[in-house]
């Protein structure tokens, strides 16, 4: 066995695209989005146990970090969503040209930070 070959030389050549970018992406917030809604089910267990185990949650969430985190988040599920949808249009047999998987990718991508803008807006009552 030759010990001077690369395991895998396709990793030096490869090329990103759109669709690889939002391949990894939406695997990447797919884990971030279970282990949110992991948090999430304790903190409504928390609920359960009184007004004094969820002071702690509701310091958290006032804070700036805790903040960054819902916006992260918000983000991290809009991009799920749009990204799902955009799987469930491929099952379907549609949108594998090139062309138009680099539009819907940007859809994806562009989408995802308007939702995310759109719901904080919603949230703060300005629209």
């Amino acid at each position: 066995m030759d010990n001077n070959n690369p395991l895998s030389p396709h990793i030096q050549i490869y090329r990103w695209h759109i669709s690889s970018l939002v391949s990894i992406s939406h695997r990447i917030t797919g884990i971030i989005n279970i282990a949110a809604i992991t948090v999430i089910c304790f903190w409504i267990a928390s609920l359960l146990l009184g007004e004094t185990s969820y002071e702690f949650t509701k310091i958290f969430l006032n804070s700036i970090f805790g903040k960054f985190v819902i916006l992260g988040l918000t983000w991290s599920f809009s991009f799920q969503i749009l990204s799902e949808i955009r799987h469930l249009i491929m099952d379907l047999g549609y949108g594998f040209e090139l062309k138009i998987t680099k539009i819907t990718g940007l859809i994806v991508i562009i989408g995802s930070f308007v939702l995310t803008v759109l719901i904080y807006l919603l949230g703060k009552q300005i629209i």
